[in-house]
């Protein structure tokens, strides 16, 4: 799915509105087959409680709230993106 959103905008910017909404098109069945997501709010929510269940404290523990994130939440949230989340709570 990500690979096609950055695809559609590789088209969108090359003035291909037809193959853009073809990609989309796709990407909305796609969608409809995979898990929901987790939002923003949701992802942070559960790396505080991540955090507070281990006890992390610094970014030295990142590793450890990335792996229980990772186990938790595999395939419904996007890791680069929690990634910046998790580091941005242990600063």
């Amino acid at each position: 799915v990500k690979q096609r959103r950055e695809s559609i905008e590789m088209y969108a910017k090359g003035g291909r509105a037809e193959l853009a909404a073809a990609e989309e098109a796709e990407v909305a069945v796609i969608e409809r087959f995979l898990p929901q997501m987790l939002s923003e709010d949701e992802t942070v929510a559960a790396i505080e409680a991540i955090k507070a269940e281990i006890g992390a404290t610094g970014v030295k523990d990142m590793g450890k709230v990335m792996a229980e994130l990772k186990a938790r939440h595999a395939g419904t949230l996007d890791m680069s993106k929690a990634s910046g989340l998790v580091k941005a709570a242990l600063a």
